[in-house]
Formats: structure tokens, C-alpha cells, sequence
């Protein structure tokens, strides 16, 4: 335990710490919504479109995060706009911008003269290598996130569970819809330094799957899903500190480890309970 406390003397893992911690709680918020919402393949063309971005912003000699940021975003958007004011569809929409970000993203870093850089850093995440400006960004994030989520926590869960009952109540379901969506692209954003780009969606999922086998509430699914997030993310911090492996992956490792543990556990449950009533009954 004593050895596990002096880690904290070490600033890049006490940056690491804090990072893993704020992105726990902003993706245990949104991912909740992503997951209620059945959106998870919306956030997935956002993450791999941000792509683009980052190659954009090497190529012009601007911050990536900027760059990424701004892509997301806007890819976030379009694919609403796409899939509601057009024919394509939203699946077809989200394919077009997944496959164009990552495209754009590796043309433009490969065209950036001088020294390319570590594409592994964005794919599969360098939490060690958060810095303070880093931090500063993902708790005005995170403040942000759960500031909106209390203010308009209603409209969202009706939003979540039944959009074509909040519109009909004339609830601003497309402002609602269009905010947390440019939320969740920041978020994405922000959390591709902890996890990586390729990893990033099992950060807005597999906490809030596992919380969804313990409850239905919205309000407990999100208290979980923090939770889960935390400890899953200190765990794999260990691992990997410890062990030496990329830490994003050693995070998202332990999030599917505590997933099977749980799945499994409540299986075993229900089929000892289910034995049980059979031979009350005989």
C-alpha cells in the first residue's frame, strides 16, 4: 500500500491520475446518454474522425487538440444534419466521415515537412505524458458536462428513453440533441491523451454497460458508471505503471475484465436463484 502511495509523489503520475479520474466522470455522464440513447456508432465516426483534425493542425503548425476539437465537432453535426435533412442514411453518414477523418488525418501528417509525429501517441493514447493545460481543459469539460446535465437532467432522460415524446411535449429536442452531441465530441477529444482514438468509444461504454446490469435508473446508471470508470482506470494505471505496457490499453483491459467479472457473477446469480426455486418447488 505504501508503494502504491509514493507513486503520487511522481507529477506524471499524479497528472495521469487526475486525467483518468475527470475523464472517468465526463464520460461516465455522457457515455451514459450514448449508451441510453443507442448512439454508440455516432460516437465512434466523431472519434475516428477527429482524425482529420490532428492531421490538419500538424500540417498548419496549430495545437492538435484545436485542430481535432474542431473536427469533431463539426463532424458531430454533419452527421446529424446529414442523416436527418437528407436520404443518405445515418449509418452510411457516420461511414463517410469515419473513413474521410482518418484518410484526411494521415494525407496531411504525411505532407507535414520535417519530423512526422508518433501516430501511436493519438491512436492508442500517452496518459503519462498529460500535462497541466491538459488537466486545466478536461475540468472545465467535466464542470461543463455536469453542470448541463443537472440543469436540464429531465429533458435529457425524456430525450434519452423517448425523443418522439419530448417532441411532442415541444421540448427543443434538436438544441438538446446538438449540444450533447458537441459534448460528447469534446470529450472525445480531451480523453483521446488518456486512451487513444481507437480506444476512446470502450471508454464511453463498457463502464456504462456494466452499470446498466446493476440498474435501469439513469440517475444510478450515471453514479455507477463513474465509479466503475475510476476504479477500472486506476487499475489500469497500475497495471501498466507496473508492468510496463501502454497505459490506455491496460485501462481499457481492466474496464472488459470488470465487465466479464460482473456479466459472469450475475449469471451464476440468477442460475443458483433459478435452482433454488426448482427445488423449493419439488
Amino acid at each position: 500500500m505504501e508503494q502504491i502511495i509514493s507513486l503520487f509523489h511522481y507529477q506524471f503520475f499524479l497528472n495521469a491520475f487526475l486525467s483518468a479520474l475527470l475523464a472517468s466522470i465526463a464520460c461516465g455522464f455522457i457515455g451514459t446518454y450514448i449508451v441510453t440513447r443507442r448512439i454508440v456508432f455516432i460516437s465512434g465516426g466523431i472519434t475516428h474522425s477527429s482524425f482529420g483534425g490532428i492531421g490538419i493542425s500538424y500540417f498548419m503548425g496549430f495545437n492538435p487538440v484545436l485542430g481535432a476539437a474542431i473536427f469533431s465537432i463539426l463532424s458531430a453535426l454533419g452527421i446529424e444534419f446529414i442523416s436527418k435533412r437528407t436520404e443518405v442514411r445515418e449509418d452510411s453518414a457516420i461511414g463517410i466521415l469515419w473513413s474521410l477523418g482518418m484518410a484526411l488525418g494521415i494525407i496531411f501528417i504525411f505532407l507535414t515537412p520535417g519530423y512526422a509525429p508518433n501516430l501511436m501517441t493519438y491512436l492508442f493514447g500517452s496518459i503519462l505524458t498529460v500535462n497541466t493545460v491538459d488537466l486545466i481543459l478536461m475540468a472545465i469539460n467535466t464542470l461543463l458536462i455536469i453542470a448541463f446535465f443537472f440543469i436540464f437532467y429531465r429533458l435529457i432522460l425524456y430525450i434519452a428513453f423517448d425523443e418522439e415524446f419530448a417532441r411532442a411535449y415541444k421540448a427543443p429536442v434538436s438544441l438538446i440533441n446538438n449540444l450533447l452531441l458537441i459534448m460528447v465530441a469534446l470529450t472525445i477529444v480531451l480523453s483521446i491523451r488518456v486512451v487513444g482514438i481507437i480506444l476512446v468509444i470502450s471508454f464511453l461504454t463498457l463502464p456504462q454497460t456494466t452499470a446498466n446490469i446493476f440498474t435501469k435508473d439513469f440517475k444510478k446508471m450515471i453514479g455507477l458508471s463513474v465509479l466503475i470508470g475510476c476504479f477500472g482506470s486506476f487499475a489500469g494505471l497500475l497495471v501498466s505503471y507496473y508492468y510496463n505496457i501502454p497505459s490506455g490499453a491496460s485501462i481499457i483491459f481492466s474496464f472488459a475484465i470488470i465487465f466479464i467479472l460482473v456479466r459472469g457473477g450475475k449469471e451464476i446469480w440468477l442460475r443458483t436463484n433459478i435452482t433454488k426455486q426448482k427445488s423449493l418447488t419439488n
